[in-house]
């Protein structure tokens, strides 16, 4: 019967500990609660912490009670956004060190009173700086959102956001091919082409503008545009270089 009284005292004590060490279970939470994950799920997990803490303190060894629980609550909170949060597979070592980031850069931002470049989160944490911007890369990980998600503010989803093939990027090399062959024409019938084909006029509104005839206009048209056809084509073959 006494060892059952001793037990039942005990667990009454450490359940009166674990309810006295709440409030720092909610002090945590709320130390992490701007990162993306709701503050009842990270107060839950803190709790947890607590629950451990209590479990696991050795007051034989000297330290105090609170210097053991602080990293050990923090310490499961971390581990909660390492293993839980994450929609897509991350490796754990980016993972580590997205977390070892949030806290370099809580500390950095108040030495210099600005957001941190990767570079000196990287020396503040001894790490190249090629894995703090995998870390910082890794972080936009946490959450994944359906591109046709609710609209935004302004009443779009994501997918209405996303650009499209633009049909004349595939122009740009003719474009480009084109371009010294029309420097190369007589300032009239580049003007024409121009007017024809950038301006959308017709062959009357061109021949009132540079004020030949509307037949002149047509020939200058057809012999231009043969020109520039012949003149691409030899410009397409190979030469005897590549040909050999």
């Amino acid at each position: 019967m006494r060892d059952e009284g001793d037990a039942d005292r005990r667990a009454a004590m450490r359940d009166e500990i674990v309810e006295r060490c709440l409030p720092l279970a909610d002090h945590v939470a709320r130390r992490f609660s701007d990162r993306g994950e709701p503050f009842d799920d990270l107060l839950q997990v803190a709790r947890i912490g607590v629950v451990n803490a209590v479990d696991r303190f050795d007051a034989e060894r000297g330290a105090s009670f609170l210097s053991f629980a602080v990293p050990t609550v923090m310490g499961e909170v971390r581990r909660h956004f390492r293993d839980s949060m994450w929609s897509i597979r991350v490796p754990r070592r980016a993972k580590e060190t997205s977390l070892s980031i949030s806290k370099a850069s809580d500390e950095l931002v108040q030495t210099l009173g600005r957001s941190p470049r990767p570079s000196e989160i990287a020396e503040h944490l001894d790490l190249p700086v090629d894995e703090v911007i995998d870390g910082l890369m890794a972080r936009s990980a946490y959450h994944a959102r359906s591109i046709d998600a609710e609209p935004d503010d302004e009443g779009r989803s994501i997918r209405e956001t996303l650009g499209s093939d633009d049909e004349r990027i595939s122009q740009i090399d003719e474009f480009v091919t084109l371009r010294p062959a029309l420097e190369r024409l007589p300032d009239r019938e580049r003007e024409i082409l121009s007017l024809r084909f950038f301006h959308a006029m017709s062959q009357s509104e061109i021949a009132a503008k540079v004020g030949i005839s509307q037949m002149h206009v047509s020939r200058l048209l057809s012999r231009t545009l043969s020109s520039l056809r012949d003149e691409l084509a030899l410009d397409e073959q190979p030469s005897p270089d590549e040909a050999g």
